[in-house]
């Protein structure tokens, strides 16, 4: 098979990339049963964290495993806040700008202490913060609740009974059969700010910043050579991601109602994260739309396909026991093998590559 031109190659990934953002735009629509809204929702807000990663690993270099440390400090800034002073919107910005705070406290102070060690030394350092802040967030109770965590209300507009919009009747109006409620205000405030951010992110790797960045990646020691501060550089790189990572963590707390270490500070996440950036390619922001995409399908979905299939094979012999919905992380591990496999360079690298070749 010949090769995919370059330029070919990128109208591919982002044409999918396009499709994925109008099937996000109009899902309320398209998939009308509440579970596919969380599998939407939460796509949108992957997509962020996934961006903000990649900042780290593959446009500059940085291993870390804290960004869900900086995800779960906005989500429990805008929990706590939200919990103490009731559903309005100057707990959400309270609570948003306490979680940015921390965060930059944070990763100022972990950027400029570690981030002249080794790879590996800093990695370990990130790793040790991150379990303190989870463990932290699991035994100060009285503010964090503990290992079951938050509830509270979100703003009035996003709840259920909200009725945006309304007929001469006082009924609720609906579109295409769907009800313009609070919970699709909740989705579009996710979808836009998520949506928002990413657009930020996709602007910072184009300009000259994200030159400098790739530069450090690829030869730390000729980019200071010819001038540049890498200390500086991979500093504010990491503070961005740490910022963005807050601000994702607040939009989740908003969306879920709901905030617990295991929804935002546990290391099964940062995994996911990581995951999601080898899948969709490294140091590339459209591969980690379409890295974020395939893994939370996989994870909300895989197990009904697999049970479904089982029902198809019932007559063939071990099939059936094979397809065990109950072993959906075994095939979920195998597809992972599979995808690294045939896209070394995740999808959205890997057809890159191939375009480059011809």
């Amino acid at each position: 098979m010949n090769a995919i031109p370059s330029t070919q190659g990128s109208v591919i990934v982002k044409a999918a990339v396009l499709v994925i953002a109008a099937l996000l735009l109009f899902a309320p629509f398209l998939f009308q049963d509440v579970r596919s809204l969380e599998v939407a929702a939460r796509i949108c807000v992957f997509i962020v964290l996934v961006a903000s990663y990649d900042l780290l690993i593959g446009y500059t270099g940085i291993v870390s495993f804290a960004h869900t440390m900086f995800f779960g400090f906005g989500a429990y800034g805008a929990a706590i806040a939200l919990k103490q002073m009731g559903p309005g919107w100057d707990a959400v910005a309270l609570g948003a700008v306490a979680g940015m705070a921390v965060s930059l406290v944070v990763a100022v102070a972990v950027g400029l202490l570690s981030l002249r060690v080794k790879a590996i030394f800093f990695a370990m350092i990130t790793l040790a913060t991150a379990s303190v802040a989870l463990v932290l967030a699991s035994q100060l109770s009285q503010f964090t609740g503990g290992e079951d965590g938050i509830t509270y209300r979100s703003p009035d507009i996003f709840k259920t009974a909200t009725k945006l919009f309304v007929d001469e009747e006082g009924k609720v109006v609906r579109i295409f059969g769907v009800r313009l409620n609070g919970k699709l205000a909740a989705y579009y405030f996710v979808f836009f700010t998520s949506l928002a951010m990413f657009l930020f992110m996709l602007r910072l790797v184009g300009s000259p910043i994200g030159t400098v960045l790739k530069a450090i990646r690829e030869n730390e020691a000729r980019a200071e050579a010819i001038g540049y501060r890498v200390v500086a550089y991979r500093t504010f790189v990491f503070v961005i991601a740490a910022l963005l990572a807050s601000l994702a963590g607040t939009v989740y707390a908003i969306w879920l109602k709901y905030t617990g270490p295991d929804t935002t500070l546990s290391f099964a996440i940062m995994i996911d994260i990581l995951l999601m950036v080898v899948i969709g390619g490294m140091g590339t922001m459209w591969g980690a739309v379409i890295g974020a995409v395939l893994m939370v399908m996989a994870q909300y979905y895989l197990r009904d396909l697999m049970g479904t299939a089982a029902e198809a094979t019932a007559n063939i012999p071990l099939l059936p026991e094979v397809l065990n919905p109950d072993r959906w992380l075994f095939w979920l591990g195998i597809i992972f093998i599979l995808l690294v496999y045939f896209f070394p360079k995740g999808i959205a690298g890997t057809i890159a590559q191939k375009g480059a070749r011809a």
